[in-house]
């Protein structure tokens, strides 16, 4: 009977059962556990809300404290880059070329630095401005360096002084910006005075645009100065070293009209002439030998070829032929002595002897022509090799000669490259155009930029809901107490076997717990306590009579745990009993009044007065309690064999056996009273006991935790449980609370 109604109570109790501890361990995951973060941040919430809201506070005090700065915005685009010199004089008015990355970081250093700062301060009289002197001593820093110690009003001491004053404040709260890949620059400027602030930014874009023609015009004056002086030098230069090149011409008869030397002019000619007289003496002398050879080969001398070309012979030619006719024909009409034809014969004989007269002679002129060729061929030879060897000096000089007129050619050359450069600049000069104009002129703001409330309260929240959430999560994780059945598995190590909730989260009435049970059996309270004898049946098993109710600290709830505990049981049917084993408090004993006059625990062990006189009963349960009246120097009893064989008495007579024991920590007693209980239930009040001090009572048992039946959690608050333990049995206690009403 007794197992049935605990098997029945056991269904009844639903998810509240219990299940063997080496399941009950939570299964560790590799994913991030969001509902377990989830969680801590719910339970964290107040700290949370707490650093939050400290946060926006010191966010919103900083923002009221803090100076209002207004921004005044003005740009300037880039033309482009000047050239130092067009390229050509029809080039003179060329348009800058397109701006680099380079020269666009260059211009935005140019605006940024002390020499635009000055013209700006020059421009607006900064130096002499009272305020501006008040302003940069007041500035951290700027006191020591620019103005007296004194308490008086703050001034600079020299001029000096005063005017980096003003420099520096005209370059304070600047800001220079490309915008974007533009080429354009943006020109910012900071102040507490919204007015200042957009005459500083405007002043910088017209003197940046006004100095920038200015800066063209001086550099191009500045290159005509520096290129006139250089031109004259160069004149002198080319001039000098052009006449060094004919004096030393003339010096080393190096002179010339065509662009080569008299000396290789000269020999020119004369090779052309030895040509010639060669040629003519080898003809003269081939004409002498050739009649020589016809002489002596045994001719008359009228096959020569000179004599056939001679009019005389060919006269005395024609005479003789005209005179052997003659001859020939008196000889054939008269005899040899006839007289005409001795006469004929004598005539034609005196032509022979003019004929070979004629030939000698021709034959004497090739002679002499033959002789006359060679002495000219000779002369002409020996006039040659003296040119030669003039050429021949002239060449060494020469060497020389190229060296002075490559000089003279590249001093001519740069000279024409200055002039050409020099003329290109004075036409170019009054031509320059600004390669930078205002693009938009700045305009008063009307509200502050800093600070920026909106941005400030943004930042404000993040930072706190990052500080918030770090600082929950740190309490968190120094947090010692119990919270979930998690918790109790993950940090003792040993069964959870339920949950106590308060009175408080479960009904608006004013009863006390032990009266609850009793009067609201349907309620959640009543509920938890059948879970629990459910659950410490199935961990200690049906046969487990005595239950030992401790904890490790006083003020756990381990008497009204056990009151409500025994007191289910007898609800239950069950044979029930309640020992008060806490000889110091008396906790039992106190709680259940109407007992005065009785003998209690301490007598029976004893053996003044017997069980049954010292029993009283619980009238509206049925519930058998044996309670503590004397127990001044009587905790040997209680561990003694005197207990257990009381012990064994209960044993025989109920079905359920209550003890509530002292804490373990402060009373040593207790421990040794655990060692006879068959099931030992650890109370633990919920978010309040460390866990590190039940496990300092686990360690004063006999076997540590491995004689622990389970750990109940007392007081728990189930309004705030349902966003502490998300998967906890209770976790979704809104939604069946209504099986309770």
């Amino acid at each position: 009977m007794t197992n049935a109604v605990a098997t029945v109570d056991a269904l009844r109790a639903g998810t509240q059962l219990a299940i063997p501890f080496e399941y009950a361990a939570p299964v560790p995951e590799d994913r991030i556990d969001l509902r377990g973060i989830w969680s801590i941040f719910r339970r964290r919430i107040g700290t949370f809300l707490a650093v939050l809201m400290l946060v926006l506070l010191a966010g919103v005090i900083i923002t009221l404290r803090q100076t209002p700065i207004y921004t005044a915005r003005a740009s300037v685009a880039l033309k482009g880059t000047p050239p130092v010199a067009p390229p050509s004089l029809e080039e003179g008015g060329a348009p800058p070329s397109n701006p680099t990355d380079q020269y666009v970081d260059t211009q935005v250093a140019v605006i940024s630095s002390d020499g635009m700062a000055e013209k700006v301060a020059d421009a607006l009289n900064l130096e002499a401005r009272q305020d501006v002197r008040v302003a940069e001593a007041s500035r951290p820093g700027m006191l020591a360096r620019l103005f007296g110690s004194s308490g008086r009003e703050a001034r600079p001491r020299t001029g000096e002084e005063r005017r980096l004053a003003a420099i520096d404040y005209a370059k304070r709260g600047l800001d220079v910006r490309r915008s974007g890949s533009t080429y354009a620059l943006d020109i910012a400027v900071e102040s507490e005075d919204p007015v200042e602030a957009t005459r500083l930014a405007n002043e910088y874009a017209r003197q940046y645009a006004l100095a920038d023609l200015g800066d063209q015009q001086a550099q191009t004056r500045d290159a005509n100065t520096l290129i006139a002086q250089r031109l004259d030098q160069l004149r002198a230069r080319a001039q000098a070293e052009t006449a060094a090149v004919q004096r030393y011409r003339i010096d080393n008869n190096l002179l010339s009209t065509t662009g080569t030397s008299l000396t290789e002019q000269e020999i020119s000619t004369y090779n052309q002439q030895v040509a010639t007289a060669r040629a003519a003496a080898a003809e003269d002398q081939a004409r002498l030998a050739t009649a020589r050879g016809q002489l002596r080969s045994g001719s008359e001398g009228d096959d020569v070829g000179e004599a056939l070309g001679s009019p005389v012979i060919g006269s005395l030619r024609t005479q003789q032929a005209a005179i052997g006719a003659r001859l020939a024909d008196l000889t054939a009409r008269y005899s040899a002595v006839h007289p005409d034809v001795v006469r004929a014969r004598s005539e034609l004989e005196s032509v022979n002897r003019q004929i070979a007269s004629e030939i000698d002679r021709v034959i004497s002129n090739l002679a002499a022509r033959a002789r006359v060729s060679q002495q000219r061929l000779a002369s002409l030879t020996g006039t040659l090799g003296q040119a030669r060897g003039a050429l021949a000096q002239n060449n060494r000089a020469m060497v020389d000669l190229k060296d002075l007129e490559q000089r003279a050619q590249t001093s001519q050359e740069l000279y024409q490259s200055y002039l050409n450069r020099y003329k290109q600049l004075s036409a170019r000069e009054g031509t320059e155009q600004p390669t930078a104009t205002v693009l938009t002129n700045a305009r008063v703001p009307d509200r502050p930029t800093t600070p920026n409330r909106v941005l400030n309260m943004a930042l404000a929240i993040v930072l706190g809901t990052a500080l918030g959430i770090a600082a929950a999560f740190t309490r968190e994780l120094h947090f010692a107490g119990l919270t979930t059945a998690g918790d109790v598995a993950k940090k003792l190590h040993v069964r959870y076997l339920g949950l106590v909730p308060s009175v408080g989260s479960v009904t608006r009435t004013k009863e006390t717990p032990a009266s609850l049970i009793v009067n609201d059996p349907r309620s959640f309270f009543a509920e938890s306590f059948r879970s629990l004898r459910a659950s410490i049946r199935f961990a200690a098993g049906t046969e487990a009579k005595v239950i030992a109710i401790t904890s490790a600290l006083p003020g756990e709830g381990k008497t009204a745990t056990a009151i409500c505990l025994a007191r289910s049981f007898a609800l239950s049917g069950e044979r029930t009993v309640l020992v008060d084993c806490d000889l110091r408090q008396q906790g039992v004993s106190r709680r259940l009044p109407g007992r005065e006059g009785r003998p209690g625990l301490i007598e029976v062990l004893r053996g003044a007065n017997t069980l049954d006189e010292a029993l009283s009963k619980d009238f509206q349960t049925g519930l058998e309690v044996l309670p503590v009246v004397d127990a001044h120097d009587q905790s040997e009893l209680l561990t003694g064999e005197e207990m257990d064989r009381l012990l064994a008495t209960l044993r025989a007579r109920f079905d359920a056996i209550i003890l509530d024991t002292a804490p373990v920590l402060p009373i040593a007693d207790a421990r040794l009273m655990l060692d006879k209980a068959d099931a030992k239930i650890f109370v633990v009040r919920w978010r309040s006991t460390p866990d590190h001090a039940v496990r300092a009572a686990f360690r004063q048992l006999s076997h540590e935790r491995a004689s622990v039946t389970g750990v109940v959690l007392t007081r728990v608050d189930l309004k705030k449980l349902s966003r502490f333990g998300l998967g906890d049995d209770v976790s979704y206690y809104d939604r069946y609370k209504s099986y309770y009403g």
